[in-house]
């Protein structure tokens, strides 16, 4: 098994974030540093070991949905002395949160101990859908939707969003609340596009990460993911990763 894989099912973080520990220096096999992203091991035979403590892939994974609040962080730790989302989880088993929420921004978070799960969640190749309730300035019109829904290039971006689904839940005066599904995951996305379009962000919540939903969780409540919510999860996930093939052929 290939060592960042090997270390994400460890719980150590997604693909991505364990390779940073592998570069850092911070991890040997079997008594030797190494910092090839290449290396590779045998679960069960050979001894791998970071920051001088020996690390081995839980026997259950566990997962949490959370309803994360405003004004919390989504990092283990903030140099700001911020609440992260760490602070409302249980402390073991250790997880990390699957992708970033803004401070400012609400809704469905995922932590796991298992990095493989995260990785497929996260990367662009499973397009997995993220859905979020928008609550912008102004009236939105035909052009802003055409607009958001074909994809546009952002400021300091060199390629275009992907289109992105986008409906009208609600018209107030002055104010309008949009549906948004996007399939990719860019910093601060949706308050960027929402900006270049001219209508600023008033309140930004995610209601669904693929099949999983925030049910009746309050903000700043968890719950443990149901064995049905696993299983529908990794359905999805396949479905995804299947129908991605097919577009590559």
């Amino acid at each position: 098994m290939r060592l960042n894989k090997f270390l994400a099912a460890c719980g150590l973080g997604s693909r991505r974030a364990t390779e940073a520990l592998i570069n850092e220096g911070k991890v040997k096999v079997n008594g030797v540093r190494v910092t090839a992203l290449a290396t590779f091991v045998v679960p069960g035979r050979d001894t791998v070991v970071v920051d001088g403590k020996p690390i081995r892939p839980p026997r259950h994974h566990t997962h949490y949905v959370l309803h994360k609040p405003e004004g919390v962080v989504t990092t283990a730790k903030d140099p700001e002395g911020r609440p992260t989302v760490m602070t409302l989880v249980p402390k073991t088993p250790r997880v990390f949160p699957v992708g970033r929420l803004d401070v400012d921004t609400t809704g469905l978070l995922l932590l796991t101990d298992d990095g493989n799960l995260a990785h497929q969640i996260l990367h662009p190749r499973y397009r997995m859908d993220k859905e979020y309730s928008v609550l912008v300035m102004g009236t939105v019109e035909e052009p802003a939707l055409k607009t958001l829904r074909e994809g546009l290039l952002l400021e300091n971006e060199s390629r275009p969003t992907a289109p992105a689904e986008v409906m009208i839940l609600e018209r107030r005066p002055r104010r309008t609340r949009l549906g948004i599904i996007l399939h990719e995951g860019r910093k601060r996305q949706i308050r960027r596009m929402l900006e270049a379009v001219g209508h600023p962000v008033v309140q930004l919540k995610r209601v669904r990460v693929g099949p999983l939903t925030l049910k009746a969780l309050t903000p700043g409540e968890y719950r443990t993911l149901s064995q049905s919510e696993l299983a529908a999860l990794e359905r999805h996930i396949r479905k995804k990763r299947f129908k991605g093939q097919e577009q590559e052929k």
